[in-house]
């Protein structure tokens, strides 16, 4: 990792644009939305470290090279991070490709040296993000305080977590119905119900950008994968980097069962054209298994 991601908080603060412009207005447009007040300036006022004040970032697109120095000292005399348009060398951090969904925001980062890529990531990844996901995120932040009175355990508050992100409150949430959102939030927390295990097979020969939008879910919410010889390396990358991996060799259907028992999310990523065979195998053990098919080449 060349450059550390960060994110900073808007909402009160001061973004400053020096200069006018498509460059200038692309910066602006970043902004939309957003709760930070956007403070236009030229070259002239630029100059000075005074007009910083109160800002959390600044942004120089000027044409003249000798202005934008001037801009970007002059940021950095107000101690404010500074990014110069089409000038790497000035620039204190980078502007990535922004996925904004509210509360929910992803940025894809090249360190300024392949933004055109940036973009097309972007592009596979906002596919696969939600509209409403922010919604999702800000029900989760407005009941904060209560999930935490009610799971003071840190372990079960993540796994109840984990649990309301993919249930009904989060569907109410990602649909814009915030009352109904709440009220099952609440009633879950109130049940306090143990997460139910559930067992997916993932066809896992590859490659990743066939995955569907469901499969790359279960892949993140996974507790266990259970991995076949031969499952696609792009695909286990997606995978969350903490859950436990066990070759399919080493689990039998009794250890499944057990897990499954425990209340574990697991995912079975078998290799090419071996979902079936493993289905087949599972039902024989009683073990009910959702597919979770590649998307047509």
């Amino acid at each position: 990792m060349n450059a550390f991601p960060a994110f900073f908080p808007l909402a009160g603060r001061n973004v400053v644009i020096v200069g006018d412009g498509e460059g200038a207005d692309i910066k602006a447009r970043l902004f939309e939305g957003s709760p930070a007040r956007i403070v236009r300036l030229s070259a002239t006022q630029g100059a000075d470290p005074a007009a910083y004040a109160g800002a959390v970032l600044a942004f120089v697109a000027l044409k003249d090279e000798g202005e934008a120095q001037t801009a970007a000292a002059a940021a950095r005399a107000a101690h404010v991070p500074v990014n110069v348009v089409d000038r790497p060398a000035l620039c204190d951090f980078t502007t990535p490709a922004l996925i904004d969904r509210g509360e929910v925001v992803a940025a894809i980062g090249t360190g300024g040296t392949a933004p055109l890529l940036a973009s097309l990531l972007r592009g596979d990844i906002e596919a696969r993000l939600p509209e409403g996901a922010g919604r999702v995120a800000a029900l989760l932040g407005r009941m904060q305080s209560e999930m935490r009175e009610a799971f003071p355990d840190l372990a079960q508050r993540r796994a109840f977590l984990r649990s309301a992100i993919s249930g009904p409150a989060a569907d109410a949430a990602l649909a814009g119905d915030t009352d109904k959102a709440e009220a099952l939030l609440r009633q879950a927390m109130t049940a306090q119900t143990p997460q139910a295990g559930r067992l997916r097979l993932l066809e896992g020969g590859g490659p990743a950008d066939l995955l569907t939008l469901r499969a790359a879910r279960a892949l993140s919410e996974a507790d266990l994968l259970i991995v076949d010889d031969g499952a696609a390396p792009d695909i286990l990358v997606l995978a969350r980097r903490d859950a436990p991996r066990v070759g399919s060799a080493d689990i039998d259907a009794a250890d499944i069962a057990d897990r499954l028992a425990e209340g574990l999310q697991l995912v079975w990523i078998t290799a090419r054209d071996m979902a079936q065979s493993r289905a087949d195998l599972l039902a024989a053990s009683g073990l009910a298994a959702e597919s979770l098919p590649q998307v047509s080449a």
